[in-house]
């Protein structure tokens, strides 16, 4: 992986520049994708797995969010049932347009 930033790789990262990025070792990142919470594909039928970028800054979004619901829940300092799903304050999202 480039030392200059994550901007000069392209839409697909190796485990290797995925597990950079998250600051773990490669084994972590082949277990996330090989348990199906990280969406990946592979080059052949057994060539180098490779992750979208797309879908890595999606799945740490994802778990941010876990956390933060997750300590609010611990805390028990929550407004309202609002903070824990996908509901917001307007009324449920639209899933059609």
């Amino acid at each position: 992986m480039s030392t200059s930033g994550s901007s000069e790789l392209g839409r697909f990262l190796s485990i290797a520049d995925a597990a950079q990025m998250l600051e773990v070792d490669a084994a972590t990142i082949d277990g996330l994708i090989k348990s199906g919470e990280l969406p990946a594909l592979r080059v052949g039928d057994t060539g180098p797995w490779r992750i979208e970028r797309t879908q890595l800054e999606f799945w740490i979004d994802f778990r941010l969010e876990e956390t933060r619901r997750s300590a609010l829940w611990e805390q028990g300092e929550f407004a309202d049932v609002a903070d824990f799903s996908n509901v917001t304050r307007l009324g449920p999202r639209r899933l059609h347009p």
